[in-house]
């Protein structure tokens, strides 16, 4: 069910396969601290099939969009996560991993023109990392939140984040969750510290967890 809607139209919806497309470009649009990765990139796929599309074709997984209707009902953000981020790691190891990875090469330098940001998605297709065990005996729930500059500071990342909180807890009776963020993103620290994130202790920087009970929706 959607959110009520603002004057604008814009709304949250939960997540949907058919999403996949563009939830990869919004991640390619926000992949630099915030910032477009395009620059980047040469394959400007690869950075939204390790950090957004998984989350819409894995079991454990949860997801909401922003969709303005004004634009044909394009999704312009969205909040994607998983509630048990080890079983997530096992799924995309055995069925995401080896079908988009197959077209890209390893090692990452034999792939014609690949830049050095490619190489390093490269590497993660064929070599995926797991989560920082201190972030999950934090909580077993992670997520990621992009949205378009053009909806950044109207309130919308708070009522997404409330919409993850919500389905955490309600849905799923957890009272924690975590993320990463590019440490050189300084927007969105100051947006997670005021919604009541914290720097979990022991975990790579960058790692940041909210308790429940701590959110300021």
């Amino acid at each position: 069910m959607a959110s009520p809607q603002p004057a604008s139209g814009t709304y949250i919806r939960e997540a949907r396969t058919a999403d996949s497309p563009v939830l990869n470009r919004i991640c390619l649009l926000t992949g630099d601290a915030g910032k477009s990765a395009e620059h980047l990139h040469k394959f400007g796929e690869l950075i939204g099939l390790v950090y957004a599309e998984p989350y819409v074709h894995l079991p454990t997984t949860f997801g909401f969009v922003l969709v303005d209707p004004t634009k044909d009902d394009a999704v312009v953000g969205y909040a994607l996560g998983t509630y048990d981020t080890r079983a997530f790691e096992r799924a995309a190891l055995d069925d995401w991993y080896p079908r988009v990875r197959a077209k890209y090469s390893y090692p990452p330098e034999t792939n014609e023109g690949a830049t050095d940001a490619d190489k390093r998605y490269i590497s993660i297709l064929h070599n995926p990392p797991r989560a920082p065990q201190a972030a999950v005996d934090y909580s077993p729930a992670h997520m990621h939140i992009d949205i378009l500059p053009a909806y950044q500071s109207q309130g919308w990342g708070r009522r997404l984040m409330s919409r993850v909180v919500a389905y955490l807890r309600e849905e799923r009776r957890l009272d924690k969750m975590w993320l990463g963020l590019d440490p050189r993103n300084d927007g969105a620290k100051k947006f997670y510290l005021a919604l009541g994130f914290k720097e979990l202790p022991g975990a790579p920087e960058g790692t940041m967890g909210l308790e429940f009970k701590d959110f300021r929706g």
